[in-house]
């Protein structure tokens, strides 16, 4: 039985059928499934401006398919916007918030089905654990990514805005190039066009089963977009018919599915956390350690922006996620038995991708030629970081580096020393105290990381934060560092000139300090006061779990 004949057909049938007719059902409607259209439009971001004409297209697709759609809001934030500041506090919080607004919709109005549209960073990890959690027949519709800006011949993202301020203050750029950058690195609609947050999660939730083939790459100013969000309502329709939902498809081989696929696209590292989040809410049970066994099997085969050359809509050209997905499941890397939300197999889903890359491109290569043997997103543990921390890998050389802490409470501190030019070739920069507990909210590290690449201390310099690195960041860095500052781990007791030793290889992160000497530290450390007692960063700093588990706020009581 529909769960929305509970209201169409149930004892208080007579008024809320009345409240349904009132937004357009007829006589005929009542026995239709009711499906739920969560619409992340707005235009803080140009990554979700594009929305509202795919909902739009969804919901009247799903009319056309037999059921009656349900058209409501959830929010976004940009975090191109609100990097480097305060604000920036609130994107991760809003991962939860649009979970939760979700799953209140739906449930509290009985839905059948729900298709998630989104664009930005969190609305994707958002949309999943709500579909997770309430495990109805769902579909999510990537918003699309955005087309490269150009200038001089060259392609730009967001990401250039922020590594110019860095080429500004070494005096590699002048004022008038910066504002160049500024004003064509983002052209129009569209997610951030690199393998940053966005793109990574929509091709992880394109391996896994709950979105279409190709649509994560796909462009959101092409049509082709609004022939997918067409085509995703129909699908879903049938899904609620066949009965087929999330928890049939979230399996714990799915989700060793997209680690593979994000290890091979040089995704980002918070795939880590938003996998982690999403696996618990399906029930799964994912750990950090499994995204170290597989990144030992997995190379990385596509050439993509931040570390690499080349822009989302470019890997669309050479064939998606598909075709990345066809070269892993040759190599015995890929299980071609995880369902879909058509009802298909990898393997069906796969089965006409060609098994090679097509010629003339450099953009995905063959498994025998990878850009790097392994994956780039490495557990690093250790005594600083006994729960876990991830550190991305991709674009440098050599990464292993022992050396001075230079330690800053906040990531502000942090940049004003680097744009001041206090930080040397061999240090460990520690940002602490902007965990999901002591930030509150896990702020990615984009302005201090991208000033350091803009200054050229990229492969010189270790960045170490129990916060979050944006998907555009690369170079030696290692986040998630856990337990965090604020609850005592370890990294609250490093002082500066204390020795370092980030070893990937090795996959240690080690504070060299002597064992007496760490437990007087723990001993003589205060726990701080909360940065804030009220509203949503003070709650969410209540609930909230370590970022070795996801950063969840659900936790079982």
């Amino acid at each position: 039985m529909l769960r929305s004949s509970a209201i169409t057909q149930g004892i208080q049938r007579s008024p809320n059928r009345a409240m349904l007719r009132a937004v357009g059902f007829n006589d005929d409607d009542f026995t239709k499934p009711i499906v739920g259209i969560a619409n992340g439009y707005s235009t803080i971001t140009p990554c979700n401006m594009g929305l509202n004409d795919l909902a739009l297209e969804a919901e009247e697709s799903i009319r056309k398919s037999g059921a009656m759609p349900q058209l409501f809001g959830t929010i976004t934030v940009s975090d191109g916007i609100s990097m480097g500041t305060e604000g920036m506090k609130y994107s991760l919080v809003s991962r939860e918030v649009i979970a939760d607004s979700i799953e209140t919709a739906c449930n509290a109005q009985s839905m059948d089905g729900i298709l998630a549209i989104g664009g930005c960073d969190k609305n994707m990890p958002g949309a999943m654990i709500s579909m997770a959690r309430m495990n109805i027949p769902s579909i999510f519709v990537y918003g699309g990514t955005i087309k490269p800006g150009k200038l001089n011949g060259n392609d730009l993202t967001v990401v250039s805005a922020f590594e110019a301020v860095g080429q500004l203050t070494s005096g590699k750029i002048t004022e008038s190039q910066l504002t160049a950058v500024e004003k064509n690195c983002i052209p129009g609609a569209g997610s951030c066009g690199g393998m940053f947050t966005a793109n990574t999660m929509s091709a992880a939730i394109e391996t896994m089963g709950l979105s279409l083939p190709f649509s994560s790459t796909m462009s959101a100013e092409d049509h082709e977009k609004v022939l997918n969000a067409r085509k995703s309502a129909e699908v879903l329709v049938k899904a609620i018919h066949n009965d087929i939902r999330p928890h049939d498809i979230l399996t714990k081989e799915a989700f060793e599915n997209a680690i593979s696929v994000v290890m091979a696209i040089g995704g980002s590292t918070n795939a880590v956390l938003h996998l982690l989040a999403i696996s618990r809410s399906a029930g799964v049970q994912l750990s950090i350690d499994d995204f170290e066994r597989i990144r030992q099997k997995v190379p990385v085969i596509c050439n993509l922006k931040p570390s690499g050359r080349y822009v989302t809509v470019d890997l669309h050209a050479a064939g998606g996620i598909p075709q990345v997905m066809k070269l892993l499941l040759d190599a015995g890397l890929l299980n071609g038995q995880c369902r879909t939300i058509e009802n298909k197999t990898i393997n069906e889903v796969l089965k006409d991708i060609p098994s090679k890359p097509p010629d003339n491109q450099d953009i995905i290569v063959p498994l025998n030629k990878p850009i790097y043997s392994t994956g780039h997103l490495a557990i690093l543990k250790g005594n600083l970081a006994i729960e876990g921390s991830v550190a991305k890998i991709s674009g440098v050389k050599n990464p292993c580096l022992t050396g001075p802490a230079v330690v800053f409470e906040c990531e502000e501190d942090c940049l004003k020393a680097i744009l001041d030019k206090q930080i040397n070739p061999g240090d460990v920069v520690v940002i602490r105290n902007e965990g999901p507990v002591g930030g509150p909210g896990m702020r990615e590290m984009l302005a201090p990381t991208s000033a350091i690449v803009g200054q050229g201390l990229g492969e010189k310099v270790a960045l170490i934060t129990d916060g979050r690195f944006s998907g555009g960041t690369y170079g030696l860095v290692i986040g998630h560092v856990a337990p965090e500052a604020a609850i005592g781990g370890s990294i609250a007791l490093v002082k500066n000139g204390d020795s370092i030793t980030v070893d990937a290889n090795k996959k240690l992160i080690q504070l060299n300090v002597d064992d007496k000497e760490l437990e007087l530290r723990r001993l003589n450390w205060t726990k701080p006061r909360p940065k804030y007692q009220s509203g949503v960063l003070g709650k969410y700093a209540r609930l909230v779990s370590s970022s070795s588990k996801g950063a969840v706020t659900d936790q079982p009581i």
